[in-house]
């Protein structure tokens, strides 16, 4: 370790001269500080409490309510304005809810904050992305994202992943003089570059800030929202004249009505169809769920980065695995040397113990380190530093000394197919070819060092020798993570299709997937996958293990599957996975993992636990399968107060039902159960049309329910039931319209469990309650119903709740559970 500092501290100083060999002192970096300068932008892990608030408060129909609301206070009908107390008590509820979520999240979010290596007062420091400031000296190394724009200082075979501002794939080369892009990936080798843009001037944490942001855009559930309340916004104008029209017209017409006065009766029926026709709660108590589901994972280490992912990987049918840091817990230990030949002169050791010592090691070459021991000499005249695109590294040492020429470490297929040099040397090359795959088909990682004398090879020209001679090849084991074949076990049960992409010899990764269950062949050598994207998609439905694939690869495989239909969910831990992550229908990080695979990652494992993931689904699960029992009760509400208004409308007839009125069986029926039932343990395996389940069973139960309460005022008209008090008719269809509600709650609150048995209980009683309490029936404008109309009332109720129960029926044969 010891000596990789100082290689690492050699390589500094002899690249930076001038100012920027120390860095910005103290004393500029707090003036820069002063000035503005430093390269803070807006924290966007979650949304601002004032857009917060703005999504609560602010919206099309709590303006429509607050409306209602004032013009009842001015009519003196204070009492009907109930709702509005209720709507106020939801858009409190859901900031409130939100806010503690964003709290959770945002604390998480600072503690996982990616940092910026900087050289301040001569040395290296590592300090928050939002500390930087310009003329800053970045020092940048393979894994880092970018965190401001900089101009290149130094660059020993720098390349960056510029694809997440460009989309272009390839890495770029950065040399002296070029600039390098906050945001884009140190994929390769190692430099300086000197900040020349910062905060809002710069592209600096954009990409990680757009994946992090608050965001339910790729949600089923809320999209499905959406396009309720946008039916719903063109539906209510032209109800509401029709309401309009039937109150005016059952009080003698419009001229009368306005003359006698009746016409603040007639608005505030009008009123009470509009305001019932709004699910104000379904939407407050979606954001809860998600809010709640986001918290929950937050308790057990998994950092929610877009609270969509919740229901995520609920909806996810394949999921894709990178071996190292998931199935492996990514600590590589060396296993041992399998000598294949001797140069002229040996120095392979020596060879080895440079690369261990290479402060831009990978994590295999680090693993050397404790085998083989870098003595110092005669410095490297060049070196290739390794990116997962090349699959190898190399070093060369000036002649004269033991081991000079250039040494390739790196993938055996890689660096040794069609590379023999000679016809004698082929031989050699196959029998190391043969070796190595023995090794890695019994699940060691292999790595071929190779030797080629009289050759340089630059980072400048990185291009593998024509003739090279195998020597030495290295094996190594990974650690099995203990959770991997539970997890696995979960998943495959659960109907979700494993893939596991690595860049690993396949026969390798094959190996290790076999110890964790799952039954697999020698794997699927990437190299040789098709490009034309058809037969892509028939290698990656008819194969499960992947290896040698490269970064681009993974992100074309994983679009691949998506074409195919599925959604699919990415797990890693390298600057690799960056692009497939942000592909994937759901990305998910390690602790372990770089900066950049963070940033764009929706879920992060922060202690990097794999058995975590089944916790994920089932709280996915229960937020969709919750959802969407709660969205019956709220859409068979607007159904029914849709067709009420329609059908009394047309028919002239008075709204049933007083605002206040509405607010109680309201309250009874939906709001309060619902936020129980919202919350409550759910383990429901997850089905796509969540909107066509839902509207399949609503709408019919909205007509059922408006046939009862239309053939129970027709009666009561027709046979003077209900006498000349208004509110005895409106009593009974209230008595009406909540047994039904009940009834529709019991239906979708199946199968009852004590829980859910105990708020139906509790709703029944609290009618009953209130409906026997002086108090309450003046308030709500109730008052007991005449025998004859109790009995139409009893019967209305009943024919509805059967009708409910065929409707259930035909529902569960149609829709299983």
């Amino acid at each position: 370790m010891a000596e990789r500092r100082r290689h690492g501290t050699e390589f500094l100083h002899r690249r930076v001269s001038g100012p920027a060999a120390a860095g910005l002192s103290g004393g500029e970096v707090s003036s820069r500080m002063r000035h503005g300068l430093a390269n803070r932008v807006p924290d966007a892990t979650s949304r601002s409490v004032w857009e917060i608030v703005r999504a609560n408060v602010l919206t099309l129909f709590n303006a429509i309510v607050g409306t209602s609301f004032v013009v009842l206070l001015l009519l003196g009908s204070w009492q009907d304005a109930l709702f509005g107390l209720a709507a106020v008590g939801n858009a409190v509820i859901g900031v409130v809810q939100e806010y503690r979520a964003k709290r959770s999240l945002d604390r998480l979010a600072v503690l996982e904050a990616p940092r910026a290596r900087v050289l301040r007062d001569g040395t290296v420091q590592e300090i928050p992305t939002a500390d930087v400031v310009l003329d800053d000296v970045l020092v940048l190394r393979v894994g880092d994202q970018v965190t401001a724009d900089a101009s290149v200082i130094e660059s020993l075979g720098l390349e960056a992943d510029e694809s997440l501002l460009t989309g272009e794939s390839d890495p770029v080369d950065k040399d002296a003089g070029t600039e390098v892009l906050s945001g884009s990936i140190v994929v390769a080798g190692r430099g300086t570059a000197r900040v020349i843009r910062v905060g809002a001037d710069s592209f600096s944490s954009r990409i990680a800030a757009d994946a992090k942001r608050f965001s339910l855009v790729n949600s089923e559930i809320r999209s499905s929202l959406d396009r309720i309340l946008r039916w719903l916004t063109w539906a209510l104008l032209p109800v509401a004249l029709i309401v309009a029209n039937g109150e005016m017209q059952s009080r003698g017409g419009w001229q009368q009505t306005i003359a006698s006065g009746a016409w603040r009766a007639a608005l505030v029926g009008v009123i009470a169809g509009v305001i019932a026709m709004i699910p104000l709660g379904l939407v407050l108590l979606s954001s809860v769920a998600f809010a709640v589901g986001g918290v929950r994972l937050a308790g057990n280490k998994v950092l929610i980065q877009e609270l969509a992912a919740v229901e995520g990987l609920a909806r996810v049918d394949v999921l894709c695995l990178d071996k190292t840091g998931t199935l492996t817990e990514g600590r590589i230990i060396f296993d041992g040397v399998h000598e294949l030949a001797e140069p002229a002169e040996r120095g392979w050791e020596r060879a080895l113990g440079w690369f261990a010592a290479d402060p831009e090691a990978n994590a295999t070459s680090r693993c050397l380190e404790t085998a083989f021991e870098h003595g110092g000499g005669s410095p490297a005249a060049s070196s290739v530093p390794f990116s997962s695109a090349r699959k190898w590294s190399s070093v060369t040492f000036d002649g004269g000394t033991p081991g000079s020429g250039t040494w390739i470490l790196g993938a055996p297929e890689v660096v040794l197919t069609g590379r023999a040099g000679s016809e004698g040397a082929a031989p050699a090359a196959d029998a190391a070819l043969g070796r190595a795959g023995r090794l890695a088909a019994s699940g060691l990682r292999t790595v071929v060092l190779a030797y080629a004398a009289d050759v340089t090879v630059t980072a400048s020209d990185a291009t593998l020798p024509e003739a090279v001679e195998p020597v030495v090849v290295l094996t190594f084991r990974e650690q099995i993570r203990p959770d991997a074949r539970e997890t696995l076990d979960y998943f495959r049960d659960e109907g979700v299709e494993l893939k596991v992409i690595s860049g690993d010899d396949p026969r390798t990764v094959a190996a290790i997937a076999r110890t964790v269950g799952l039954d697999v062949g020698d794997g699927y050598d990437a190299r040789k996958l098709p490009a034309d994207p058809r037969l892509l998609e028939e290698a990656m439905d008819n194969n499960t293990v992947f290896g040698r694939v490269s970064p681009h690869q993974k992100k074309d495989m994983v679009a691949a599957l998506q074409r195919r239909g599925h959604t699919v969910a990415m797990t890693g831990d390298g600057v690799n996975d960056v692009l497939a992550l942000k592909q994937a229908d759901l990305g998910i990080a390690m602790n372990s993992a770089a900066p950049a695979t963070k940033a764009v990652a929706r879920l992060v494992l922060l202690d990097g636990r794999f058995d975590r993931l089944p916790g994920v689904v089932a709280e996915g699960r229960r937020v969709i399968a919750n959802i969407e029992r709660v969205s019956k009760l709220f859409l068979s509400k607007t159904a029914y107060s849709i067709a009420i208004a329609v059908s009394f409308g047309l028919l002239n007839l008075q709204f049933p039902f007083l605002p206040r009125q509405l607010s109680f069986t309201d309250g009874l029926t939906i709001g309060i159960p619902s936020f129980f039932l919202a919350l409550m343990a759910n383990t429901r395996r997850y089905r796509p049309r969540f909107l066509r389940r839902s509207l399949s069973f609503a709408v019919p139960a909205g007509l059922i329910v408006t046939a009862s309460l239309l053939g129970l005022n027709l009666f009561a008209q027709s046979s003077g039931a209900a006498g000349d008090a208004p509110e005895t008719l409106q009593s009974g269809s209230v008595l009406t319209l909540t047994v039904l509600g009940l009834w529709v709650l019991a239906v979708v609150s199946r199968p009852l469990d004590p829980k859910k048995l105990a708020v139906l209980l509790a709703m029944c009683a609290l009618l009953l309650i209130l409906v026997n309490l002086p108090p309450a029936q003046d308030f709500f404008y109730l008052a007991r119903p005449p025998a004859e109309l109790l009995r139409a009332a009893g019967a209305a109720a009943l024919g509805g709740g059967l009708a409910l129960e065929i409707l259930a029926w035909i529902h569960g044969r149609k829709f299983p559970r």
